[in-house]
């Protein structure tokens, strides 16, 4: 920080009176006495143009310390008049969801947008954990497989902080195999080989075959390792994009580490077990609990909130709470 804004430039003004008034109480003034008294104002207009610049720096550095300014947002959200005729399958986008609400209200005006101009019929749900346990990502993507209704045949893992911003992305039924939007040779953050995370397309069918997501992984990371694993047991041929020449500009991630740090705290055996397999975990033992669900729009966009209470059994995995 350079200066605080807290410093107050009234204290330079009582200190500048004291030198001018002597000087003019002489009824004649000497050269010196006027080249001083034109040292002093220089003096004075520094020092008051230097604590003007002081606290104008500091409100900008304020400024840069909250959430960034939201990206453009595509402002047609209205659908085909008849939505049948974009096509026989729907998506479930899911969000597993916990406090990112800056974030929350440019990504479902946006998404709605983006999926309306695609012709992909879709609902999007917010699966946002309200327990006192560390967030869990898979847990939640579980949770929204299983509320999002008979009306959709495919899902999307979608994150809250990231935006495609290259309509030729597609978002359409993954009916071959898993196909993942958001690849490493496009996702601003994470390029290795295996990364699985970020925008997951799948079916339902498929993610049964997987046993959805291990509910092992509290706090951030690992748990879209693990998943990769379970496409390759469950024998799925994985898809990326192809054509896409926008490379690491293709998503917007919106995500700011300096005001939201992620939980990346391993505690108790989590370090070893991060990076173990979970043969029987996923949609068999999933534990939870719905307080409720609310409808509602953000900018005309519609979407769907599930408020989710996750079960945790301590002795299995007692990292979901942090000592």
């Amino acid at each position: 920080m350079m200066y605080s804004s807290r410093r107050k430039p009234v204290l330079y003004f009582k200190e500048e009176k004291r030198f001018p008034l002597s000087l003019w109480r002489c009824s004649r003034c000497s050269v010196f006495q006027l080249f001083g008294l034109c040292v002093v104002l220089v003096l004075a207009s520094l020092l008051w143009l230097q604590l003007t610049c002081s606290g104008d720096m500091s409100s900008s550095q304020q400024q840069r310390s909250s959430p960034p300014c939201p990206p453009p947002v595509l402002l047609n959200h209205n659908q085909d008049p008849d939505p049948s005729s974009w096509g026989p399958h729907k998506l479930a986008l899911v969000v597993p969801f916990r406090e990112r609400f800056e974030e929350l209200m440019v990504f479902v005006p946006f998404m709605h947008s983006f999926l309306n101009k695609k012709k992909i019929r879709h609902k999007i749900l917010i699966v946002n954990q309200i327990d006192h346990y560390r967030f869990n990502r898979a847990s939640l993507i579980n949770v929204g497989f299983l509320e999002s209704g008979n009306d959709t045949d495919y899902l999307a893992m979608h994150d809250v902080d990231l935006l495609p911003l290259n309509e030729a992305l597609d978002y359409s039924f993954p009916g071959e195999g898993p196909f993942h939007v958001a690849s490493p040779e496009l996702h601003p953050l994470y390029h290795y080989k295996t990364y699985v995370g970020g925008i997951l397309l799948l079916t339902k069918r498929h993610y049964k075959m997987c046993n959805g997501m291990s509910n092992r992984f509290w706090g951030w990371g690992r748990e879209d390792d693990e998943f990769y694993r379970r496409l390759k047991k469950a024998e799925l041929q994985l898809f990326r994009p192809t054509g896409i020449t926008t490379g690491y500009k293709t998503f917007q991630h919106i995500h700011d580490p300096a005001w939201r740090k992620r939980d990346q705290k391993r505690v108790a055996s989590q370090k070893q077990e991060q990076f173990k397999v979970d043969p029987d975990g996923g949609l068999s033992n999933l534990m939870y609990s719905v307080e409720s669900r609310q409808e509602m729009t953000i900018n005309g966009a519609p979407c769907t909130v599930i408020n989710t209470k996750l079960e945790c059994d301590q002795e299995t995995t007692p990292w979901c709470i942090l000592g």
